[in-house]
């Protein structure tokens, strides 16, 4: 639909202690089949792009975060498609469980300069580079 607004659409950039940050690996199944990408998902109507994520990450893997400060965020076309990206460096709450995949094939702890080997989202890119640039 030409002229439609964005479909917002938050990421978490979600922080160990080492370092390392989790990718998750999409099912083949669905739309960028098996590609990897830092877990989030749609905004709900009135909610608040923090919430979103708190809710998405609780859905998708199961744990509980603390979202930090907001990187930049864009627009992407997906063919037809555009999305609003939010994303947000995170980390995890005191005494949440660790990630498990509960929507998605693999996850991964990646040290940020391995990040550009993963096959990324096209959406997800533009987060890595922000990510790598503060």
């Amino acid at each position: 639909m030409p002229g439609s607004a964005p479909i917002p659409v938050v990421c978490a950039v979600l922080e160990r202690s080492d370092g390392r940050v989790l990718l998750a690996r999409r099912p083949a199944h669905k739309h960028l089949a098996l590609q990897w990408e830092f877990a989030g998902g749609k905004v709900e109507p009135g909610e608040a792009p923090a919430a979103a994520l708190l809710r998405e990450i609780r859905e998708e893997l199961g744990c509980a975060i603390v979202v930090g400060r907001a990187l930049p965020r864009f627009t992407h076309r997906y063919g037809d498609v555009v999305i609003e990206m939010f994303p947000f460096v995170c980390r995890l709450a005191e005494n949440s469980p660790e990630p498990r995949a509960h929507e998605h094939v693999a996850l991964a702890w990646v040290a940020p300069a391995e990040l550009p080997g993963y096959d990324l989202a096209a959406a997800d890119r533009p987060v890595v580079a922000a990510y790598r640039a503060q």
